[in-house]
Formats: structure tokens, C-alpha cells, sequence
């Protein structure tokens, strides 16, 4: 295998390999702290300019906020009506350019607004017109006034007494932590090199300069200190303390909020089209969403000021999901249906500002510091080919580095293929099923095969139970006790293909069981 690629002609990645590689390098042009959206997107990008680019995760890809998205890539209807035109016009390119370059992980969602009072369809029908009117070449399909009878066609669960019609519209759905796999491996395909669960300790800084960072393996505890020509700070709602790694006495950027979701059984929502709740009580939008056979529900936007790897709901978060919903339902889902209930962490930027999260900015904002430290937060998923294309051009001039114009907009991801695809692994599928236990769940119910899961050890960097049954599979996130029950078979084909003992699998199981009991059926608050 060679070292300098870290994989071999199948697509293997070895983690001996890719550390080899690591300790190999003298200086990296530049270095990504972060493996969420924002890190991968920035890691592609550099290395898509030609750029030696070196991305590093203290945990594993996507464990934070970039896997517990609504799973929409979306203009964002509620930013149309906040006057917000710049960020919806944006979002709707970007969203035309991921359904292109990832059509096996992105695909077109029809969502249906129902109107109970009459002036609700003029009111409706007019803002997702313009809607409509500002995606403009990228628009993926127009609005259209529904019946009644059509819109309870389309949402059969949808309670009809009162009903005057609805609003259907298009946008487009995907799974989040999928799309992070493979941006790693899109960067890794272009020469890149990506870890997880090598965590930066701290900044290199000389004569005032950020030169580098500080990192150790979280597996073997070697520490490692590598020079860059620029570091780019990438790590979401904790980037307020990479830059405080330079600076102690910085001022902060962000005002975190978290989102909760809530996950029940596709019967509360039979058939392909998404429902949008126009109003909640906070004055939000909230989406019910089919999701991989289940419906998945919200979300929430509350304050959070600690910001914990596994943050929990807030004291009424899930009720108030609950609530919102039941107005709209013939039978809505009650605590006791809940399959499994997920929070994410955004990075929004307002420090300092006393107005709701709500109304917070979900732009980007790209800084840089005194010593060169490049830091690109806020944001969302929709965006982050675009955040990544701004921040490699501040990078490439903070680093002096050569000036290569970006070319992700038209750059198909990993495993994409010629046209849309139901399969997450795309054009990678054949490699999948090569591998022992193709065809062969790990678990009644779950669509994960024994290959799958070899697969993500092999090829995907899975290190761990969570990895495999949170990410490259979305169990946790789909069915919570399903997972717990599925962790002890796949704990035994992940120690085959990482080489672990006994103990390593009880221990990973039991990691595993207390953190599904977590996003399990919460109890009455």
C-alpha cells in the first residue's frame, strides 16, 4: 500500500498508513481543524486547487452538528420571509449544484402547505411563487395551488375538517452524514489526507504567527506537531475556542442555539410528500419529513450557552414539537411512538446580541486573526460548498499560496453516478457487495449488511460501534433500541477487520447501549 496515498487500489484506507503519511510531511499548505461540513467542504476545496491539504477530527466525521441537520438541502422558506433574498438566492444555487454533484445522496422532496383558513392560499401561494421566481435556471420543479381533496391525497394523514387546500412546492432532502463521508473521500480521491479521532490540543504560534497546530491520536495518545502555511479553524459551535487558542481574551462570534427532532414510525406520515407547519408558537416553520421508511419531525431553536458533544432536549422541546404538530394530524404522535429524538448545535453568529435564536443570522462569517488564523463559522449545510470557495481564497492569500481558482461548483462527489439514486453508496455499491456479507442484515429490521459494515471499516474509517450504526449507517438516528440491539453483531465484524479482542467489543457495546438510551424514548418531563 502506498504511503503517500494512504489507500490502495480498491479504496481501502489504512489508518497505519495515513499516519505514516502524516509523519512523513513536513509542512501541509494548509491544515483543516474539523470534520463537519464546513471542515470537509474547505478540505475539498483546497485539495481540488492543488493545495497539500491535511484535515483533522477529534472525534469521528460529522459527529456534531453535521450529522443532526433536518436533512434538507433548502433556499429556506422562513429566511424568504425575514426579507433575507441574498441568502435564498445563494442557498437555491448551491442546492441546484449538490443535486447535480451528489445525486445519489440528494434528491427532490415535494412539500405541501396546508391552508385551513382562505386567505392562507393567496398569503402562501405568493411568497412560494417568488419563491419559485428567485431559484430562477436552478429551479427544481414550481408551486402550485392543491384542493382540498388533492392536498389529503398527498398528505393522507392530514386532519381535513376545515381544510381549504395547500401550497405544494419543491426542495430537496439528504442524508447529512453521508454527504460528510463522502466529502472525506472526495478529498482523500484528490490527494488529500483526512483523520478522524486526531484531536488538536493547541496552536503553533511564532514571533505572533499561527504556523501550525498541536495534536495527539486519541487511539495511541502519539503526539504529533505539524506545520502549515495556514490553519483554517472549522470546528462549528466550538470555534470560539480554537480562536481562543491564540487569543485568550477574544471576543466570542457565536450565540449557539440547538435543534431537536424527533423520529416516529412512517404511518403518521404515509407517502413521498414532506409537510410544512407554517407557524409554531415561536413563530417558526416546522417540517414533517419521510425519512429512510420513518417521518422525522421538527426542529426547535433554543439558546444553549454549554455546548456537550451529546446535548440533550431542553426542559419542553419534545412537547413542543408534539404540539405543534397535532393540529395538523388525524391521529398525531404522542411521546410513547417516538422511535428516537436527536439535538444538534448550530454556530450562529450574534455574540452578544439579546434577540431570540431565531432571528439570528444562519450566513457565514470568515475571519482572520492577527496570527493568520483563518476562521469560518455559522452557516448551514445547504451552504457549504460556497463557505468552503470563500475561505480557501482568504486562505490562499493569507498563506501566500498560489492563486487557483476554485473548481468545486461543477466537481461530482465520491460514488456519485450518471443520474439520481436510492443508494447512499452510488457508484461505490459494487465494491460494497464484493465484501463478505453482502445481502446478509445485521439485525432484523435493519437494512444494514454485514458487507456495509466491513465496508466502513475498510474503506470509510469507521473505529468504532457508533461510527457504523450513528453515520455510515443512520440507526441510532432511525430506531435508537434497534441499534442498541443490532451493536453486539456489529461490534464482532468490526473487531474481524480492526484487529480487536473480547473485550474491546463488550466495551464498545456497552459505550454503544448507553449512548442509544439516550436518543431512546425520552421520559415524561
Amino acid at each position: 500500500m502506498s504511503v503517500t496515498a494512504g489507500r490502495d487500489a480498491a479504496g481501502r484506507l489504512d489508518r497505519a498508513s495515513l499516519l505514516a503519511r502524516l509523519r512523513a510531511t513536513d509542512v501541509w499548505d494548509v491544515v483543516v481543524i474539523g470534520g463537519g461540513a464546513t471542515g470537509l467542504g474547505c478540505a475539498v476545496d483546497a485539495s481540488s486547487r492543488g493545495h497539500r491539504t491535511l484535515l483533522l477530527e477529534a472525534h469521528d466525521f460529522a459527529k456534531g452538528t453535521s450529522s443532526r441537520a433536518t436533512k434538507l438541502i433548502h433556499g429556506g422558506v422562513r429566511y424568504l420571509a425575514q426579507g433575507n433574498l441574498p441568502l435564498v438566492h445563494e442557498a437555491l444555487a448551491e442546492r441546484s449544484r449538490l443535486l447535480a454533484n451528489a445525486p445519489h445522496l440528494v434528491r427532490k422532496l415535494r412539500f405541501i402547505v396546508p391552508a385551513y383558513h382562505w386567505l392562507d392560499i393567496p398569503k402562501f401561494g405568493a411568497g412560494l411563487a417568488f419563491y419559485d421566481l428567485l431559484s430562477g435556471m436552478h429551479g427544481i420543479g414550481h408551486s402550485r395551488v392543491l384542493d382540498a381533496a388533492s392536498t389529503v391525497v398527498a398528505l393522507p394523514t392530514l386532519r381535513p375538517g376545515g381544510l381549504r387546500g395547500g401550497i405544494a412546492y419543491w426542495d430537496a432532502q439528504f442524508d447529512d452524514a453521508r454527504l460528510a463521508l463522502a466529502l472525506m473521500r472526495t478529498h482523500v480521491d484528490l490527494g488529500g489526507l483526512a483523520l478522524n479521532y486526531l484531536a488538536v490540543d493547541g496552536l503553533v504560534v511564532e514571533d505572533g504567527q499561527v504556523n501550525g497546530v498541536l495534536a495527539h491520536d486519541a487511539e495511541t495518545g502519539e503526539t504529533f506537531r505539524i506545520a502549515a502555511g495556514v490553519v483554517v479553524n472549522a470546528t462549528g459551535v466550538w470555534a470560539d475556542a480554537i480562536r481562543r487558542a491564540e487569543l485568550p481574551q477574544v471576543r466570542p462570534l457565536l450565540k449557539p442555539s440547538q435543534g431537536v427532532h424527533v423520529v416516529v414510525d412512517a404511518e403518521f406520515l404515509p407517502g413521498r410528500d414532506a409537510l410544512l407547519v407554517p407557524q409554531t408558537a415561536d413563530g417558526r416553520v416546522l417540517f414533517v419529513i419521510p425519512w429512510q421508511g420513518r417521518v422525522l419531525i421538527g426542529t426547535t431553536d433554543s439558546p444553549r450557552r454549554d455546548l456537550p458533544l451529546e446535548p440533550q432536549p431542553l426542559a419542553g422541546e419534545i412537547d413542543f414539537i408534539l404540539d405543534a404538530v397535532a393540529p395538523y394530524l388525524v391521529r398525531p404522535p404522542s411521546r410513547a411512538d417516538i422511535r428516537s429524538v436527536f439535538v444538534g448545535l448550530r454556530p450562529l453568529i450574534g455574540a452578544g446580541d439579546r434577540s431570540a435564536t431565531r432571528s439570528l443570522s444562519r450566513e457565514h462569517c470568515i475571519e482572520v486573526s492577527p496570527g493568520g488564523l483563518v476562521t469560518i463559522t455559522g452557516g448551514k449545510w445547504t451552504t457549504y460548498r460556497r463557505m468552503a470557495e470563500e475561505t480557501v481564497d482568504t486562505a490562499q492569500s493569507v498563506a501566500g499560496l498560489s492563486r487557483r481558482p476554485c473548481v468545486t461548483a461543477e466537481l461530482r462527489l465520491h460514488g456519485a453516478e450518471a443520474g439520481p439514486s436510492s443508494d447512499p453508496y452510488g457508484s461505490a455499491r459494487a465494491a460494497v457487495d464484493a465484501l463478505p456479507g453482502a445481502g446478509r442484515p445485521v439485525h432484523a429490521g435493519l437494512r444494514l449488511t454485514e458487507a456495509e459494515v466491513r465496508y466502513a471499516a475498510r474503506c470509510e474509517l469507521a473505529r468504532g460501534v457508533e461510527d457504523v450504526l450513528a453515520r455510515r449507517h443512520r440507526a441510532l438516528f432511525l430506531d435508537a433500541a434497534g441499534a442498541a440491539a443490532a451493536a453486539p453483531q456489529v461490534a464482532r465484524l468490526l473487531a474481524e477487520e480492526l484487529g480487536k479482542d473480547a473485550a474491546w467489543c463488550e466495551a464498545e457495546v456497552g459505550r454503544f447501549g448507553a449512548l442509544a438510551r439516550q436518543y431512546a424514548r425520552p421520559e415524561e418531563e
